[in-house]
């Protein structure tokens, strides 16, 4: 099969606004988590924690990209809703940096793949007092934007892409859903470069509310800020929801020595297993032989992952189990790989988390460290080598990346280092 690398990446999150602050701001051990406003007669029922984006600006997001670009896609988004937007952002910088707009590929030998579902819930409850006062004042595009699909369309627009695309779903293993999908179209060879979209989710109060009714999510009325998102912590109360967004460029090894694009790492190998389980709760076995499976593709032994960047949420069950997978393919000391949650700064991105933990993976693999586990005070597996309250300098020769997902999702993905 053809190898598959990764040649660009954008990232739009509470610490970031592209790539370059996100990777500063990972180094940092910055922490987007802060107090939501408490609004409406039902404030005092919702969690008040949150990573969202502050005052996100299309024109402002896309300042300093290619004129053309910049211009085509505030013309295209300008009215669509915050998800699209972000997909919009985060698309041009991932285009931009694999420099696909001044080495091209052709549109139909590129594909879109967006990682997400049920992405809209806050446009429906924003759009849906109009339609209570007067149906007929309906936005025109309101049929168009309200499906997930919205994404591609629009990006596919913008870019001019007419090779394969669609979206996926896999609740918060989305994003390495879609990744393991675009690495099978490129190693493939129906496309040669593949777009991989982590669609920002923005939830409605409603959906807020029924995370932490389920026990999911963290952020009772009391709990401080700088407490909050402690993934593999004694005192973790549950997932903080984030706002975020990222692309990944995925390209056949072939295409970018054609095109002399700058290689940024590999995508090694992968694993997409089931659990046959319809509820939230993690299975151990599905977590353990999904990562024995994508070692298995890589060729890898467990010796050779230096660092794994974790699903951990933060949730009561989840981290413990993931932590005993993680003891059972790798062992425990001071020998087994990096352990750290990207989730801890940045909050729980959803069906964007895979795409954006991703990212954080890549570039922490080129730049020599590991972010921090901020808020990890009293870690669960003191055996486990998690990375402590600052980041440390690693070399990363191969990483792991994990993301598990409500209905028995599991799933896997590994990078190899090929140099900056």
């Amino acid at each position: 099969m053809t190898e598959v690398v990764i040649t660009g990446a954008g990232a739009l999150c509470a610490i970031a606004s592209d790539v370059t602050s996100f990777t500063g701001a990972l180094r940092a051990g910055v922490c987007g988590v802060g107090a939501r406003g408490a609004e409406g007669a039902y404030a005092e029922l919702r969690p008040t924690l949150c990573a969202d984006l502050a005052g996100f600006d299309l024109g402002s997001a896309l300042a300093g990209r290619t004129e053309r670009l910049r211009r085509a896609a505030v013309r295209l988004a300008a009215r669509s809703p915050l998800s699209v937007q972000a997909s919009v952002t985060v698309a041009l910088e991932g285009w931009e940096r694999a420099d696909l707009h001044r080495r091209p590929v052709p549109g139909d030998r590129i594909g879109l793949i967006v990682a997400g579902h049920n992405l809209g819930g806050r446009l429906a409850e924003t759009v849906r007092p109009r339609y209570v006062t007067s149906p007929v004042h309906l936005p025109a595009r309101y049929p168009l934007q309200f499906m997930d699909t919205d994404h591609v369309g629009t990006v596919s627009q913008l870019l001019g892409l007419t090779g394969e695309g669609y979206t996926v779903g896999g609740a918060s293993a989305s994003g390495n859903v879609a990744l393991i999908n675009a690495a099978r179209l490129v190693a493939s060879g129906v496309v040669d470069v593949c777009l991989v979209l982590g669609a920002l989710t923005d939830l409605s109060d409603m959906e807020r509310q029924a995370f932490y009714n389920l026990g999911a999510m963290a952020g009772a009325r009391g709990t401080p800020a700088a407490r909050a998102g402690r993934p593999f912590d004694a005192d973790r109360e549950g997932f903080v929801p984030g706002q975020g967004a990222a692309c990944l460029v995925l390209e056949s090894a072939a295409s970018a020595v054609r095109r002399r694009a700058e290689v940024w790492s590999s995508l090694a190998g992968y694993a997409l297993r089931l659990d046959g389980n319809g509820l939230a709760d993690p299975s151990l076995a599905g977590e353990t032989e999904v990562m024995r499976r994508a070692l298995a593709l890589a060729g890898l032994t467990p010796d050779r992952i230096d660092y794994v960047n974790a699903h951990g949420t933060g949730a009561p069950l989840g981290d413990e189990v993931e932590l005993t997978a993680l003891r059972e393919v790798f062992g425990s000391g001071a020998d087994g790989p990096w352990v750290n949650s990207t989730k801890g700064l940045i909050g729980h991105c959803l069906c964007a988390a895979g795409v954006i933990e991703a990212v954080a993976t890549v570039v922490q693999m080129r730049e020599g460290f590991v972010h921090a586990n901020v808020n990890l005070e009293r870690p669960l597996d003191p055996g486990a080598r998690l990375v402590g309250a600052t980041a440390r300098p690693a070399v990363i020769g191969h990483a792991l990346s994990n993301g598990f997902g409500f209905g028995g999702f599991n799933t896997s993905v590994v990078f190899g280092r090929t140099g900056k």
